[in-house]
């Protein structure tokens, strides 16, 4: 008898690297089809779980359950995203984050792959964090000056990003209070083709055109009213680093807007501190279909939850590639009984 149960799967961290190197422009893509689909229906998308550890407050592990469904079939796949974040790692040397990717079968729920999680989360926020930016700013990629608060990972994923959809900046710029990361990305934009990335002060990096927050901060430490002018765009990436003041001034869009106004993000603390949700202008899948049009008068602010639909959506892709050129690892005989009797 035939089993149903897929053979299991590693796909470990070199061969997703290598895979996501020649997907960047096609991964923002799948994440706005993703994004389509969820507003469509076709997508089950859960609360984050935080695994949280009392003396160690700034630690934490988040597992993100997530399911795409299909009509046909063909391209259901469900999954969890397990993710780690110790900010404390990087004086050590080591990235913040630190992830594993599960996709499981939709017919038997059986997993048949794992996958090294923390490239592809750090590639899907970046194609997001892109493509709000194409939406709000519209068709026009020649932009003065790009800053970017926060010198990590997840930067260097939305720089190359950026590069890679087309996009030229005068000028790039960045803040981070550690002082090896700020000038490790400077390099690293120098690496891909960039201008000169100065390394910025708090205050000189709030007042370029594009604003990406990308940190690992717990609470707002941006709160002056009026600290972006109408028409600024900020990414609101890591999603913590503004006040609620700002936000209630604001134009901000969102991916999931019940999903982003939760866990004391910055539109969270709006809501609360406003008790109303009358900040909230629409969502990118709105602005992709066309529903809403950004304006200019207002600061705009692009606040992505970064749902684990989208994990999904990269890590299936990275996996079909991952068996057809041989970079995945096959483990026979993983389940100790395939078959009931």
């Amino acid at each position: 008898m035939q089993t149903l149960i897929q053979e299991f799967h590693v796909v470990p961290g070199v061969a997703v690297k290598g895979i996501l190197a020649e997907l960047r422009k096609e991964a923002i893509e799948v994440v706005a089809q993703t994004y389509l689909a969820h507003e469509r229906g076709d997508t089950i998308n859960p609360d984050s779980y935080f695994l949280r550890f009392p003396s160690e407050p700034a630690n934490r592990i988040i597992a993100l359950p997530a399911a795409i469904t299909d009509t046909d079939g063909d391209q259901s796949v469900s999954g969890l995203k397990w993710v780690a974040s110790y900010p404390a790692n990087i004086r050590w040397g080591i990235p913040r984050a630190s992830a594993v990717l599960i996709l499981n079968d939709s017919r038997t729920g059986y997993p048949y792959a794992i996958l090294e999680g923390a490239l592809i989360s750090a590639q899907r926020t970046a194609a997001s964090a892109v493509l709000g930016a194409r939406w709000l700013n519209g068709p026009q990629k020649n932009i003065h000056r790009l800053s970017i608060v926060g010198g990590g990972v997840i930067s260097r994923n939305i720089l190359e990003t950026f590069m890679i959809d087309g996009w030229s900046f005068e000028s790039v710029g960045v803040h981070d209070l550690d002082d090896a990361s700020a000038k490790a990305l400077s390099a690293f934009g120098g690496q891909i083709g960039l201008p000169d990335v100065q390394i910025l002060s708090l205050e000189e990096a709030l007042t370029a055109d594009i604003v990406v927050f990308a940190t690992s901060a717990g609470t707002p430490y941006v709160i002056e009213s009026g600290t972006f002018r109408a028409g600024q765009i900020v990414l609101n990436i890591s999603l913590r680093d503004i006040s609620a003041e700002i936000i209630a001034e604001s134009y901000n869009y969102f991916d999931d807007v019940t999903h982003c106004l939760k866990a004391n993000t910055s539109p969270h603390l709006a809501e609360q501190k406003y008790g109303h949700r009358e900040f909230v202008t629409g969502t990118v899948a709105a602005m992709i279909r066309g529903d809403i049009r950004p304006a200019k008068d207002k600061p705009l602010i692009y606040s992505p939850f970064g749902m684990g639909i989208l994990d999904l959506a990269i890590g299936r892709m990275v996996y079909e590639i991952a068996i057809k050129d041989g970079s995945a690892i096959a483990i026979p005989s993983f389940f100790g009984e395939e078959r009931r009797w």
